[in-house]
C-alpha cells in the first residue's frame, strides 16, 4: 500500500475539518489546545504511519495549507 506525508502550514490553517472529513483512514483531527497566531485551531496528525498518500486532504483545503508527498518503495 502506498504511503504519504503530510505538511501543513499552520499559521494559515482555519480548523474548517474539511481534511478531517474526508480524510479516508481518518488519521487528521482539530487539536484545540493549539491555537495559531490567527486564533484558529489548528490540524493534527494523530496516526502518520498510516498515512496512505491519497491528498484528499489538500483536494479539499479551501486555503491550500496542505502538502502531501507520495512516499514510493523502491
Amino acid at each position: 500500500m502506498a504511503k504519504g506525508k503530510i505538511y501543513f502550514d499552520y499559521e494559515h490553517c482555519k480548523g474548517c475539518m474539511l481534511c478531517v472529513h474526508y480524510c479516508p483512514t481518518k488519521i487528521l483531527e482539530l487539536d484545540k489546545t493549539r491555537i495559531n497566531k490567527q486564533g484558529y485551531p489548528t490540524i493534527t496528525v494523530t496516526n502518520p504511519d498510516k498515512c496512505i498518500g491519497c491528498a484528499f486532504c489538500a483536494i479539499m483545503c479551501p486555503d491550500s495549507v496542505i502538502t502531501v508527498e507520495r512516499i514510493t518503495n523502491g
